[in-house]
């Protein structure tokens, strides 16, 4: 029996590319979905609604496959860390980062489109920063220039070299895509990875 279509709802290169590790064919589609907060809640509710959100709305299109949603917040503290859009903000973002730790929380979610099943799960991961001088992260956004990124920080790339440490389960949802608990995902509905 072969595998059912797998379809990651996302339009990260970065989530593309850490998926295509996993040696599996599988296609993408960007959902268009509202990522405002509700009134209150968490990062983490957040993150997992969305996540959930994303894979169903990618399902709606199909009548069968597994569908993947992922979403990611940046949290220093109680302040949601967002992508910086501009210079002056990175700048602002990474001295507040500066020696300190910022937390990251990855919703992951699996939708399969012909049962309607859902699962889905919030991964915590934690970056603790070098203390960081105005001149490295200037050199920094020079050279790497993470706008786009949450917490002027693209980890993929240079950014790996303002950390002094990480806390979490997987590596992977550094990048905003946790594989080991995705592979479990996939399992529980008898994909077969080795297929």
């Amino acid at each position: 029996m072969s595998n059912p279509p797998l379809i990651l709802g996302s339009s990260s290169p970065f989530r593309k590319v850490l998926l295509e590790r996993l040696l599996v064919s599988f296609t993408t589609e960007s959902p268009e979905i509202d990522e405002s907060p509700l009134a209150g809640e968490s990062p983490i509710a957040l993150v997992e609604r969305l996540a959930v959100e994303k894979a169903q709305k990618v399902a709606e299109n199909h009548s069968h496959g597994l569908i993947i949603g992922s979403d990611q917040v940046a949290m220093h503290g109680a302040e949601i860390v967002g992508k910086p859009h501009t210079h002056e903000r990175a700048v602002e973002q990474l001295r507040t980062a500066s020696g300190k730790s910022i937390k990251l929380y990855t919703g992951l979610a699996l939708v399969n489109a012909e049962t309607g099943n859902v699962q889905s799960a919030v991964i915590p991961f934690t970056v603790h920063f070098k203390p960081l001088s105005d001149e490295i992260i200037e050199r920094y956004l020079q050279k790497e220039r993470p706008y786009n990124c949450a917490g002027s920080v693209k980890s993929e790339g240079l950014g790996v070299a303002l950390f002094e440490r990480f806390d979490g389960d997987d590596p992977n949802a550094l990048i905003g895509l946790p594989l080991i608990r995705l592979v479990s995902m996939l399992e529980t509905e008898g994909f077969d990875l080795y297929a």
